[in-house]
């Protein structure tokens, strides 16, 4: 009971922070293409949440993913409030919210990573886990630089909303290597702690 009053609380922060951020964002469009991610995530944890439920820390982790998607959204990465005080706490030449973003872009999906390849055990050597994890957190990142390569082929200037790039000719290799910084980090601080969390579902879950 606890554990599903914890993941309805986040449900509703989530849904709520979606709704709220939709009724005026700074771009329609660039709204939408943000926050598709969270649009997805949700419907599938929520179908599969009783044959697979996730643990604790991992659905933890995915709902301050889609908080972060979804401040961007909002006021588009370059224009988020909490970028500018960091922009000006730490003296950047632009709003660093974007690279929070890319680097939850590697945090999160190493840690999803992980979970698939430890409960479905398909991966054998920890070592070997975590460069596949890594590796899966890099792919998922080089696959929304195409993606916003895509959207800056099709829709011109108008995706400059979308990219967030402020000018940074470098943004694609500085987003990938937030991505890195990430999933590393992830890995880090947080595997003994998924480990325990690991034991306990499956302890949970035995009939």
């Amino acid at each position: 009971m606890r554990r599903d009053a914890v993941d309805a609380t986040l449900a509703i922060l989530v849904v709520a922070a979606l709704v709220a951020s939709g009724l005026a964002p700074y771009d329609r469009l660039t709204w939408l293409m943000e926050v598709a991610p969270v649009l997805i995530a949700l419907p599938l944890i929520a179908a599969t949440r009783r044959r697979y439920p996730l643990t604790a820390l991992l659905t933890v982790l995915i709902a301050a993913h889609c908080l972060v998607l979804i401040g961007g959204g909002a006021y588009t990465y370059a224009r988020v409030p909490f970028g500018f005080w960091l922009q000006d706490l730490l003296g950047t030449a632009r709003n660093p919210y974007d690279k929070i973003g890319h680097f939850m872009q590697g945090f999160v999906p190493a840690m999803v990573a992980r979970e698939i390849f430890l409960r479905g055990g398909y991966v054998v050597g920890r070592r070997m886990i975590a460069f596949l994890c890594v590796c899966v957190a890099l792919a998922i990142s080089a696959s929304y630089e195409l993606i916003e390569w895509a959207a800056a082929l099709v829709m011109g200037q108008g995706a400059d909303e979308f990219l967030g790039t402020q000018g940074d000719v470098w943004d694609t290799q500085s987003d990938m290597f937030m991505a890195l910084i990430g999933s590393c980090s992830a890995l880090a601080l947080l595997s003994r702690w998924h480990d325990r969390q690991l034991a306990r579902l499956g302890r949970d879950r035995q009939p």
